[in-house]
């Protein structure tokens, strides 16, 4: 015999998760909707990209180029020299750097 609570209770309406029936699936919102570019775009930015790297490339050698001629009209005294100051700015921005490095340790310390 079924009472009176048990007309009223079915195992297909009720769900396992009550949660899953409030919130339910965030729906459409949440999935991304995947285009296809045309093969022309694809095909118009993959020459860009090609062109890009060309011209940075190109641009880093005529970079190349020019220091080295910069260095070569040089006379030796001053080619010397400017060695010399090459290792220096490279020894002071190494030691600016380990310096920054072990006051930033300093700071996250004081904070740990």
């Amino acid at each position: 015999m079924l009472g009176t609570c048990g007309a009223q209770y079915s195992h297909k309406s009720s769900p396992k998760n009550p949660e899953k029936e409030l919130f339910g699936k965030k729906g459409s919102k949440s999935r991304k909707v995947k285009t296809k570019e045309p093969r022309s775009v694809l095909k118009a930015k993959r020459e860009q990209e090609k062109n890009e790297k060309r011209l940075k490339k190109e641009y880093a050698q005529s970079v190349e180029r020019s220091r080295k001629r910069a260095y070569d009209i040089q006379s030796p005294e001053v080619q010397s020299r400017m060695k010399q100051n090459q290792k220096d700015t490279a020894l002071r921005d190494k030691e600016k750097k380990k310096s920054f490095k072990a006051g930033s340790k300093k700071a996250g310390k004081k904070y740990k």
